[in-house]
């Protein structure tokens, strides 16, 4: 049987396409530490969240310092705004520091992505959503809604503050906001 060299090449080309996404999805999930959501957050009741009552972080929304060098933040998305983030309330950590996102959502399914950062997850209700990350410089970061969250999706942002270690304050009797 005889093959033309125009299917050499049509099939050597469509190898290499097959080989070249079979590594860069294993170079997503070893290298660049690319992982599915999961329920590792738990759950919560998001009639709770929106009145306020589950008992958690997630009902004065904030800063939580867990020792010197690691911060929790609890988020809390809606329509159209993540509290604390959103306009005059950003959020506000120390620079060179482990910082855990706690988030999660009082009505819709909505998105978390800090821009400039690896951090990108779905915030569904329900569930909460749990990133970790380390801000080694000081500088603002934007932060937006990824998932189509009603009409005034394209709206739905807010920012994050990274600020030095000698900038930084923190209350110990409630919650920075």
């Amino acid at each position: 049987m005889q093959v033309h060299n125009f299917e050499k090449v049509w099939l050597g080309a469509a190898l290499l396409l097959i080989v070249g996404f079979i590594a860069t999805v294993s170079y997503g999930t070893v290298s660049a530490g690319v992982q599915m959501v999961d329920d590792s957050g738990g759950e919560i009741d998001p009639q709770a969240v929106q009145q306020g009552n589950t008992g958690t972080g997630f009902d004065d929304p904030g800063v939580v310092k867990q020792n010197d060098s690691h911060y929790v933040v609890y988020v809390v998305a809606q329509q159209f705004q993540f509290d604390p983030g959103t306009g005059d309330n950003p959020i506000r950590v120390p620079a060179d520091t482990r910082v855990t996102f706690r988030v999660t959502s009082a009505d819709v399914t909505h998105g978390f992505s800090i821009v400039e950062t690896n951090i990108n997850t779905m915030v569904i209700p329900g569930q909460v959503s749990e990133v970790t990350a380390r801000f080694d410089d000081p500088g603002t970061y934007g932060l937006v809604c990824h998932e189509y969250c009603g009409a005034a999706h394209h709206e739905m942002g807010g920012s994050i503050e990274v600020v030095s270690q000698s900038e930084y304050t923190y209350n110990d009797t409630e919650v920075q906001n």
